[in-house]
């Protein structure tokens, strides 16, 4: 089959498909982003829509224009102004594991010996896990993008995999840690009573929006404009001697509006970004082709030695430092989970440890992580040998 808008039609179902079963059945352990993947492949490899080999061109429209577009919606949620509400041992903390997680990135490429454990795409992976362990898959996509990893759908698929796993077993280190680490070495503990609203933290957690037309039309037409001022200043720039990835021009223009208030009275961009995110990791599914995959059953075990090289490295150094900074252990602990899983599993942490004064903040990091992540998983993917 080879009709867009047959296609289109499928991949829509295939999202709506994931989303039931992440609502509804015990594959919820999986997530929606990991679903999609999974629907969509099974779909291609039936031969019911067309795989890697055949092509589409409606899988060349939502690498070129679906897949960044979303990142910009996601982005217009970061508002900076919010942070000092997260507080300083909590910001200092995401900071710590920020930079720790770089550092893991760099002595895992080296472990593992780069170029020819990962071949080619070595730098690109560096990046890329140092972006989503920074705070979370906005930045994992972006750099993913930029340097074609989308186009490999196997090796990408494989990656958001083990991503998922390691995200999973980070949660539950982080719910031992801090109580292992409390009884050895007693801190103070911040002020648990202080707490949200169950009114309150569900206005946190929901991901439905109003649409109204008007501001679709204002989303429509930033998300649009942005990515040809883009596209257009990166080949000007390029022109002048000064090569700047698209995708992080369109990154900090999507920063600059999320912060002016007529922007953040936009309703739509995160059900707009996480549609689209969606339909851009189908498209990643039927990228995922049974024969090719088995093709990389040695890569897979290399991925997962990266990977978890690197959170062991984040997580040794973030929890040394709360340990010489004398921190709140379950600050660390969240600090770092909002490093690792982002915001929502940082406040799912958070949830966990019954420290619903440490809700919002966790919330507030995790999304200075989904602007700061694409930044430096550049300059890791850059500055590595």
């Amino acid at each position: 089959m080879q009709a867009p808008l047959a296609i289109l039609a499928i991949l829509a179902l295939n999202i709506v498909l994931s989303e039931w079963l992440n609502r509804h059945t015990f594959l919820r352990h999986l997530g929606t982003t990991l679903l999609v993947i999974l629907v969509t492949a099974v779909v291609a490899n039936l031969g019911i829509i067309p795989s890697a080999s055949e092509s589409s061109v409606l899988y060349d429209g939502i690498f070129h224009y679906v897949a960044p577009i979303s990142i910009f919606y996601l982005l217009l949620g970061v508002n900076l102004g919010q942070l000092k509400q997260a507080g300083l041992p909590m910001l200092v903390m995401f900071l710590v594991g920020s930079i720790s997680t770089a550092i893991g990135a760099i002595i895992a490429i080296q472990l593992i010996g780069g170029a020819t454990a990962l071949g080619d795409s070595y730098k690109a992976l560096a990046g890329m896990m140092t972006g989503t362990y920074t705070g979370g898959s906005v930045n994992f996509n972006a750099i993913a993008l930029h340097y074609g990893i989308t186009e490999e759908g196997n090796l990408y698929a494989g990656t958001v995999a083990v991503d998922n796993i390691l995200t999973a077993l980070w949660m539950i280190a982080t719910l031992v840690i801090p109580k292992l680490l409390q009884g050895r070495f007693p801190r103070q503990v911040g002020n648990p009573t202080a707490h949200l609203s169950p009114e309150e933290i569900h206005e946190l957690e929901r991901e439905d929006e109003n649409l109204d037309p008007m501001h679709m039309g204002w989303l429509l037409a930033l998300g649009a404009g942005t990515l040809f001022v883009s596209e257009w200043s990166a080949e000007l720039l390029a022109s002048w001697g000064y090569p700047v990835p698209s995708i992080l021009i369109l990154t900090t223009i999507a920063l600059v509006l999320a912060q002016w208030p007529v922007v953040q009275r936009l309703s739509g961009a995160k059900l707009l970004g996480l549609f689209s995110i969606y339909l851009f990791l189908a498209v990643i599914g039927a990228f995922c082709e049974l024969g090719a995959l088995g093709q990389i059953g040695d890569l897979a075990v290399v991925i997962t030695i990266f990977t978890t090289s690197i959170v062991v490295v984040h997580g040794l150094l973030i929890f040394l430092a709360g340990g010489v900074l004398k921190q709140d252990w379950d600050v660390v602990a969240i600090a770092s989970q909002a490093n690792i899983g982002g915001a929502s599993s940082a406040m799912a942490l958070a949830k966990s440890l019954k420290r619903t004064d440490l809700i919002l903040p966790s919330i507030l990091v995790g999304t200075l992580g989904s602007g700061l992540g694409t930044y430096l998983g550049f300059f890791v993917a850059e500055i590595i040998l």
